[in-house]
């Protein structure tokens, strides 16, 4: 008898996919609606039908329901049910996105996000400070409205308990950018940088020019959300390379000498990094080097054009969007480039 709801004969399960049967349950309901079988205003059956009718939990009936609920296909009447609100179907996703700061390598990612996703989502974008109780309350709010969760987890301080937090989200809903951490468990997308292998390939494909200089500087902000593994990964290419190496926590108290090469993470300590060596009548390329972190537009007229090592960060934002229309769970490593330019 329970399945002479006639919303049974468009529901199916699949019990050799990979696919989780709440998202199956949901995709039939979509092409249902897509293929003109389901109208709007039609009611459901309840969680209870759904479940005994396919020896479901129902947690997976309701997970299902709250789904398409959040991208707004299904509403429910306390009491009544859910019914369909709409069959546009042009807005599937629904996504909740935090990002640490906003800088111009930042906006690259999210116009790559935004554009590859299209009409097909809608974001609620958040910047958190790279504050971590900032952070937490934002993902304290009711989650279950979104399909999708996606984090830049960046933090001032080492922060113990970040991989404890983002593991209490599901993962199927979870995107992480820029960094892959290592204690988050379970099946999760991740486009990620690998910060130490990255700046060790890098500096080796800028060994030659290197070699016209004496000591190499990393400016390395104390207390920093930069990621530690930068600094591991220069460390060890100057022990294997014989480069005298130097890590700077303040630009503004460090003498420059000719033959010094910097790398600078922050955009702000460029600027001040110029101005001092202008200040000295140095010429940078000759005197001394520069190697700015994070390709963006402007850097390629900076000082005739500043050498560059970056992640291509509209691969970064076009695979997380790639990886929510698809519907896959991969971890991909971002390329990182060298660009050499009159500063180095």
């Amino acid at each position: 008898m329970i399945r002479q709801h006639p919303v049974f004969k468009y529901l199916y399960i699949d019990d050799f996919s990979a696919t989780p049967k709440y998202f199956q349950l949901a995709n039939a309901i979509i092409k249902a609606i897509a293929d003109g079988k389901l109208q709007q205003d039609d009611v459901m059956p309840s969680i209870n039908e759904v479940s005994a009718a396919f020896d479901v939990a129902r947690d997976t009936v309701e997970k299902a329901y709250k789904h398409l609920k959040s991208i707004g296909i299904l509403a429910s009447v306390p009491g009544k049910g859910y019914f369909i609100k709409h069959t546009n179907l042009g807005q599937r996703f629904k996504i909740l996105l935090l990002f640490n700061k906003l800088s111009e390598h930042k906006k690259i990612i999210y116009d790559s996000f935004a554009a590859r996703l299209g009409d097909s989502a809608s974001i609620d974008f958040y910047v958190y400070n790279s504050d971590f109780s900032l952070f937490r309350k934002l993902l304290s709010q009711n989650l279950d409205d979104y399909t999708h969760i996606v984090i830049l987890p960046h933090f001032r301080e080492r922060w113990d308990h970040v991989d404890d937090v983002i593991n209490t989200l599901p993962k199927e809903k979870l995107v992480l950018l820029d960094k892959n951490l290592s204690r988050v468990n379970g099946n999760f997308s991740a486009i990620y940088e690998n910060f130490q292998q990255d700046i060790v390939s890098a500096l080796l494909q800028a060994k030659e020019r290197l070699l016209h200089y004496q000591t190499l500087k990393i400016i390395f902000p104390e207390n920093s959300y930069y990621p530690e593994e930068i600094i591991t990964g220069f460390t060890e290419f100057c022990r294997d390379n014989g480069f005298n190496g130097k890590i700077v926590e303040h630009i503004e108290s460090e003498i420059i000498n000719k033959g010094d090469v910097f790398i600078n993470i922050r955009e702000s300590d460029l600027v001040s990094l110029i101005e001092k060596i202008n200040d000295l009548h140095l010429s940078i390329g000759k005197d001394v080097g520069i190697i700015s972190y994070n390709e963006t537009p402007l850097k390629k007229f900076i000082l005739n054009g500043l050498t560059t090592i970056s992640t291509d960060f509209v691969f970064m934002g076009e695979m997380a969007a790639r990886q929510i229309l698809e519907k896959t769970t991969d971890k991909i490593e971002v390329p990182f480039y060298l660009t050499l330019r009159p500063s180095l």
